[in-house]
Parts: C-alpha cells; structure tokens; sequence
C-alpha cells in the first residue's frame, strides 16, 4: 500500500530550457524525451551578437529554444546527461537551466506532464 502511495505521491515540477544549435534540436528532444519527459516544444532563436562579431567568430546564431517540464526528482539526472552531451557531441554545445512551477490547472494534466499516470481499478 505505501508503494501505491509513493508512485501517486505529488512531484513538483521545473520548466527545462535548453538552447542548442537549430540542427542538433532533434538530437535533443530525443535525449530529454528519454528521462521521462513527455512534454516538449521547439521554438526558434536567434543570437545577439553582432553580425560582425558572429563572422569572426564563426558562430552559429540560428538557434532552437527546447521547453520541456521535467519532474523536480529527475531534473539532476537530465542537467548531467546535457553536460556530459554538451561536453562530448561534435558542434554539440548548448545551455540548459530551469525554472519552476508553481501550479498546474486539473489532476489529468498534472499526471501527464509528471509522468505519473495511476491505473484505475488498482
């Protein structure tokens, strides 16, 4: 019974805010999807440097801005998994934070974004 308890137990939740180049965005949604995410949007960004600055520099202003909720209790697996994965993946670099959030309108909606469905007749 307390196993029951445990799983439905309310998990408070954190937008993920991960920008990466526009051509990795694929790469990782795919990888936050994998730590029980379920939830995830793309936007577009662009950077702020100055046109002459990014030329020198040779950097890359087309950016994806990925949203996605995350379970307060796997957002320290998800921050590591994107630091090894900025660290390692060729033109892989990004920045990744989070913010949290107070409240969420209706069980059902709650229960998607945290992952945390509870079977009926159980």
């Amino acid at each position: 019974m307390s196993n029951t308890v445990n799983e439905s137990a309310i998990k408070k939740l954190k937008l993920l805010v991960t920008v990466v180049d526009r051509p990795k965005a694929e790469f990782y949604l795919d990888v936050i999807s994998q730590m029980e995410v379920n939830c995830q949007m793309v936007l577009s960004g662009i950077g702020t440097a100055r046109s002459e600055l990014v030329e020198l520099l040779g950097l890359n202003i087309n950016k994806a801005v990925l949203l996605s909720v995350v379970r307060e209790d796997m957002v320290n697996q998800v921050m590591d998994c994107l630091e090894d994965k900025f660290a390692t993946i060729r033109n892989g670099k990004g920045i990744a934070f989070c913010i949290p959030l107070s409240s969420v309108i209706g069980v059902n909606l709650y229960q998607f974004l945290s992952n945390n469905r509870i079977q009926r007749g159980q």
